[in-house]
């Protein structure tokens, strides 16, 4: 199977997933029974969670179509070489964000081999979904992609994403095998006072996007010692919708009762906390944020913390507003997923 048939498959699939985010009319090359049942699931899918509301589901369909476009594809994938001998390779996936392991898929497929997919409970339907329309356009994907319903086996390298907890078991049971795996990760946000009211609203995004819950959402805030946060809550205010989130409200008021009981000094505006703290990872609902008098502070601890740290945002850094915008090129974990997938056999 030639890598081209491969690529063509994605990007139609591209087009159909950029149409949906971006609200526009039915692409010719999807049905109109196909349209309508992607939408539908679409509108299903906040029922069985949450957190994956038609917006979320959305921005994740607009990041993974501006992969899958043939030009950025071609370039990504030119200095790989299609895999010799054909493999099955075994994906665990995350459920904390819509489609989040969709890049493992993608490299997977895309390097020549066979997908063994075992979804997380959370999120089980939307790659189904979308697989059933890449295999309508390319019929030969689908003896190469295959979905778990119980216990893996019959697969020649792993690829797995959970928490911390789920990495001594995976550390254990996948000893015997070629593997990638993955923890629990939280970004970093470095301000040195020259920001804009525009940059730090962007940072919002950083922090609140998909609301808080992935390894690219900033979770800890490094500012100068004469910053006025001030001057950050007022960038912030037009994310104050999402404490009317269930899930991200719940958890909001939780955070702050346990802090005010335990008189553990916070400050509040009333959809998020903010707490003094070098910790690396703060609770949903709450940003920590740390002073800093010099910057070599700032990079001790980068380097210090670089096995915890996904991604670092700021004017020395990515910008504002695209922790959650990966590039084809951003491995998670900073492990190229498709050198691995090219060196295991």
């Amino acid at each position: 199977m030639e890598r081209s048939q491969i690529t063509s498959a994605f990007a139609a699939l591209g087009t159909i997933l950029a149409a949906i985010a971006k609200d526009q009319p039915r692409p010719a090359t999807c049905t109109n029974e196909e349209w309508d049942a992607l939408l539908e699931l679409i509108q299903r899918e906040q029922h069985h969670n949450g957190w994956f509301t038609d917006d979320a589901i959305k921005m994740a369909f607009q990041e993974i179509s501006f992969w899958l476009q043939t030009e950025r594809l071609e370039k990504w994938l030119a200095p790989y070489a299609l895999a010799e001998e054909l493999q099955t390779v075994a994906l665990i996936l995350p459920g904390n964000l819509p489609l989040v392991g969709f890049h493992d898929f993608l490299c997977v497929l895309c390097s020549g081999h066979k997908a063994l997919v075992k979804l997380s409970s959370e999120d089980a339907r939307l790659l189904p979904a979308l697989v059933k329309m890449l295999v309508r356009f390319e019929p030969a994907l689908q003896s190469r992609i295959a979905f778990a319903l119980g216990k893996l086996s019959d697969y020649s390298a792993v690829i797995a994403t959970g928490s911390n907890n789920s990495m001594l078991h995976f550390k254990q049971y996948f000893t015997g095998v070629p593997h990638v795996l993955r923890g629990h990760r939280s970004s970093i946000a470095v301000l040195d006072g020259s920001e804009t009211a525009a940059e730090l609203t962007q940072l919002g995004q950083d922090i609140f996007q998909y609301y808080g819950r992935g390894c690219r959402n900033v979770t800890l805030m490094f500012v100068p010692e004469s910053f006025e946060l001030n001057r950050f809550f007022e960038a912030i205010v037009p994310y104050a919708e999402m404490v009317n989130h269930k899930k991200y409200g719940n958890n909001y008021d939780y955070n702050k009762a346990i802090h005010l009981m335990n008189q553990v000094p916070i400050l509040d505006n009333h959809f998020l906390l903010l707490k003094e703290s070098q910790e690396l990872h703060s609770p949903l609902g709450m940003l920590h944020y740390h002073r800093y008098a010099d910057k070599t502070e700032v990079e001790a601890y980068l380097d210090t913390n670089q096995q915890q740290i996904q991604c670092v945002v700021g004017n020395a850094y990515l910008p504002f507003g695209s922790a959650q915008c990966p590039q084809l090129t951003d491995y998670a974990d900073g492990i190229d997923t498709m050198q691995f997938l090219g060196n295991f056999a």
